[in-house]
């Protein structure tokens, strides 16, 4: 006897309202653009057509198929064994700064490639600028420590032509610098994002893998499919987000004048707390919390500004079209 199908909502509510990746995955739509899919969907146990999401493979493979399907992607790839990010949470985080910038901009999103934006840590995948460039014109600076992830970003901007001259990849020498190295003197970033590594050690790390595969599976899993994680660098950092997101804090004031808005994915509550405080002690000018949902998780992004009000009218009225 087939189980008795759960009836879901039409509609993914926690996700923003121009997330394209809203609905419910319609998979015949899918399938007809991008047959690969095929082996990885089966009916799970509601009897509704899906994909193993512990299946890194899958995962991957959806990941193609929805870049191209709602963001004209046609070749995408990533390396075995990099992290393979969740497009609808990522693209959360970008609709949700650009609703920040509308608020500082007269309530209209500044767009275009004049808006310039840095990804610290874009990974082998280029999802935050893909996203960015496609909704919304912007351009970017991918910055991370890892020569084969920016390879695989290279190679990903010359197998998709709507991308070229629209990502420029910089390589990070220093592991302990974020934004030295990065930005140019007399280089002006409209916008920093962030995805932190989220771990304090490899050994915690992996327990975060196990426990996430043990919960899609339903099961005890007790050895992970090394292609699910990500590299150490993905995932791992020393001292763990919470370090990771106060050296940015102390970096950014270096950059007081030349980036806008900074902003990060603080993905554990508990360290909202020590972050407004290095926030306050490095004399942050405003501050902005921006709750995230995707699925049953909840997370936020934390911005902030060193520009006062005078400073803020400048950079909107001689960088931002506003006509």
């Amino acid at each position: 006897m087939n189980p008795k199908k759960k009836k879901y909502p039409k509609n993914k509510s926690r996700l923003h309202l121009r997330n394209k990746n809203r609905e419910r995955y319609d998979f015949k739509k899918l399938l007809a653009i991008c047959p690969e899919l095929v082996p990885f969907v089966k009916p799970n146990i509601h009897n509704d057509e899906s994909i193993d999401f512990a299946n890194a493979e899958a995962v991957k493979v959806l990941n193609k198929v929805l870049l191209k399907f709602h963001y004209g992607i046609s070749n995408w790839d990533i390396p075995q064994n990099y992290l393979c990010p969740p497009i609808p949470g990522r693209a959360d985080y970008i609709h949700h700064i650009a609703d920040l910038l509308s608020r500082f901009n007269y309530g209209k999103i500044p767009q275009g490639a004049r808006v310039k934006c840095l990804d610290i840590g874009v990974g082998a995948n280029c999802i935050y600028p893909i996203i960015g460039n496609i909704e919304y014109g912007w351009s970017f600076i991918g910055s991370d420590i890892d020569p084969v992830a920016i390879e695989s970003v290279n190679s990903i901007i010359k197998s998709n032509p709507k991308l070229k001259g629209n990502i420029e990849l910089r390589l990070q020498p220093d592991s302990k610098d974020i934004f030295f190295s990065i930005i140019k003197e007399d280089e002006y970033i409209d916008l920093a994002i962030c995805n932190p590594p989220f771990h304090a050690s490899a050994e915690e790390a992996l327990a975060g893998t196990l426990r996430k595969l043990s919960n899609l599976k339903e099961r005890k899993v007790t050895k992970a499919d090394l292609n699910f994680g990500g590299q150490s660098h993905e995932l791992w950092y020393e001292g763990g987000e919470e370090m990771f997101v106060l050296r940015m804090v102390r970096q950014s004031k270096y950059f007081a004048e030349s980036c806008f808005w900074f902003s990060t994915l603080i993905s554990k509550k508990s360290n909202l707390k020590i972050v407004y405080h290095a926030l306050k002690k490095a004399r942050a000018v405003e501050i902005e919390t921006i709750p995230l949902g995707t699925g049953n998780k909840t997370s936020r992004v934390v911005a902030w500004t060193f520009l006062d009000k005078v400073a803020q009218k400048k950079w909107r009225d001689t960088r931002w079209e506003n006509k």
